[in-house]
């Protein structure tokens, strides 16, 4: 099979590092452990997760196997399961033939951007009727991120809620989100490319943040928001949230860098928590979340028509390389998502 792999020794940029091997072993049924499924995959979506890691140093290379394919987000074909799938799942078990989507829940030595993957069959369910595979595939990580950064004991139907980087792949879900969730208000920023699609996915104001200094902006506002969640990792969003939170309202992390400049801070503010002294609004770092049935849940909204997938850009295979320059490059507009393979 075609798969992008990991060079080894494991060094340079994220990019550098990644070769088209076109005779890669492919994954088999005797590969399947019981729980799994052998997938072909048609489309993959890349996030900075992908890179992140390898470009933050020893720390985040830690858990880099060289060799492997790197990719978490995908839709496909069910090529064959395990004898053994368990029966505990809503919608039944995938079956050789149906059209499934998902999420890896960390990466693996086959991941989507291989023509085959090897993927556990609970972090994947049923393609609905009439979803595109792109859209499908583009949920995943940041459609995820997006539903748990709005934890129930922050926020409630009627709440108000600022987005920080309304465009990119969090952020387009996150607007959507807020509002199926009873958002009363959802004030986001962008810049002004992109402030007509934040207002077309739902946002009830939009700051450009290449006219409005956006912090200032906030403060000036007073205790308006329930919540507040940053895609972007702003320098000095955080310090500054109790003049624009209310009391019992929190500050969700959803991007941040694995490495010791990025995990200072945030153990900084957990340790606060703890010591006398000015208390800071709650502080939340959270990661994707998916499984079966948060896949199920976002699958069905796309098929409602509820929740939609902002493509910004699509990639062929062979140009994976050239779709995480664009992503690196930051003020990507929604998602990326490569074209892995063909019925």
């Amino acid at each position: 099979m075609k798969a992008w792999h990991i060079r080894s020794p494991i060094h340079g940029h994220f990019e550098s590092a990644l070769f088209l091997n076109q005779s890669a072993r492919a994954p088999d049924v005797s590969s399947l452990a019981p729980g799994q499924i052998l997938i072909k995959v048609l489309s993959a979506a890349i996030n900075p997760i992908d890179y992140k890691a390898f470009d933050s140093g020893w720390l985040g290379r830690n858990g880099i196997v060289a060799g492997a394919s790197p990719g978490l987000d995908f839709c496909g074909r069910v090529l064959a399961t395990h004898p053994l799938m368990a029966s505990s799942l809503t919608s039944g078990n995938p079956k050789e033939g149906n059209l499934v989507f998902g999420s890896l829940a960390k990466a693996q030595k086959f991941g989507s951007l291989g023509e085959f993957m090897i993927v556990p069959q609970t972090e994947c369910t049923a393609l609905p009727e009439g979803v595109q595979p792109d859209d499908a595939a583009a949920l995943g990580t940041a459609a995820g991120s997006a539903l748990e950064a709005f934890p129930s004991h922050l926020f409630k139907p009627g709440g108000a809620v600022f987005i920080n980087g309304g465009s990119g792949g969090v952020g387009t879900y996150a607007i959507q989100i807020a509002k199926l969730l009873g958002a009363s208000r959802v004030v986001t920023a962008c810049s002004t490319a992109n402030v007509e699609l934040c207002k077309s996915l739902g946002a009830s104001e939009v700051l450009d943040y290449k006219s409005v200094d956006v912090i200032p902006e906030l403060r000036r506002r007073g205790q308006v928001f329930d919540l507040v969640i940053d895609n972007v990792g702003t320098p000095g969003l955080w310090a500054h949230c109790d003049e624009y939170v209310k009391p019992g309202g929190g500050f969700v992390q959803v991007a941040a860098t694995p490495s010791i400049g990025a995990l200072l801070p945030i153990l900084r503010y957990k340790l606060q928590s703890f010591l006398p002294g000015p208390k800071h609004r709650g502080f939340y770092f959270v990661m994707s979340k998916g499984g079966h049935e948060r896949f199920e849940q976002l699958g069905g909204w796309l098929a409602e028509g509820k929740l939609k997938s902002v493509i910004g850009e699509t990639f062929e295979f062979e140009d994976v390389p050239k779709a995480y320059e664009k992503l690196k490059k930051g003020h990507a507009r929604g998602k990326i998502v490569i074209h892995v393979a063909k019925e």
